[in-house]
Formats: C-alpha cells, structure tokens, sequence
C-alpha cells in the first residue's frame, strides 16, 4: 500500500504564516493579535499537527495581511519559538522569530483584579518585561509581578 500525505490547509497567494505555534495556542495567538475572521481575509487554523522539532505544533495562515514586527513579537509570551513567514506568490520572502519586547500595551491583562487597568476607567494596561528568561511582567500601575503562565 502506498503513502499518500494530504495537504490539510491550502497555500496563500500573499499573507502571513504563523508557524511551530505551541500546541493548543493557536486561539490565544489570534487573540493576542486581534484576529477574529470579521474582516473577509481567510484564516486556516490547525492544532496539535505532528512536528518534527516537537511533538505537536500548531498554524495560523492569515491571507492578505501582513503581520508588522510589533505584532507578531506580541507572541514572545504566547509562542515563543514561532516563525513568521511572509508570503507573496504562493513564496516564502520573508522569514522572522519572534522577539520578547520591552513592555506589552494594551495585548495582556494584569493579574490583579482590583488593579485600575481592570476597572471601568479609561485605562490600557501596560505590562512591562522585568526578567527575559523565564519572562516575568510587571503592571505599570499596580506594580504586580506576574509570569507567563499567569497571564495567559
């Protein structure tokens, strides 16, 4: 009997393609970058694929957007070992990592439910990275030190 391997989500003329996603994040990663399918472009979502890097990864293919270097090193926290890959005909032109960058605005929450930024008041939270690895954030206004796992 002879092995076929299926393409389970077709290529993108021009976009972004998120790749080597930690497994069953993938929804967190559409959040973190405000993606939620209402503006018309495709969006191919797959979990849990087998990877030979890692066990199981997941993809994100987002057509007709170019995802700029500040949103995408809004994963560092999210998927930290992701690659981003710019797509132009059906080609990959462009191929980045994420980077951990020097504070998140208005991306994740603080952890503390009676902080101002999670009040009714007209306030964008504001996390700033204190330690790289592991990664640790504190809250602008609150002053809490939270780590990735809390945040997410």
């Amino acid at each position: 009997m002879s092995e076929t391997h299926d393409l389970r989500i077709n290529r993108i003329k021009h976009g972004t393609v998120l790749d080597h996603i930690v497994a069953g994040r993938a929804f967190n990663v559409l959040s973190a970058l405000d993606i939620n399918g209402t503006d018309g472009n495709q969006v191919s979502v797959a979990m849990n694929v087998s990877s030979k890097q890692h066990k199981k990864k997941d993809i994100i293919k987002i057509e007709n957007r170019i995802l700029a270097v500040e949103e995408t090193n809004r994963l560092a926290l999210i998927a930290p070992h992701s690659t981003i890959n710019i797509i132009e005909n059906y080609e990959i032109i462009e191929k980045r990592n994420v980077e951990l960058p020097k504070k998140f605005t208005g991306v994740f929450k603080c952890t503390n439910p009676t902080c101002i930024s999670n009040s009714n008041e007209p306030i964008i939270s504001e996390l700033l990275i204190i330690n790289q690895d592991p990664p640790s954030l504190k809250c602008k206004y609150c002053t809490r030190i939270s780590l990735t796992e809390e945040i997410l």
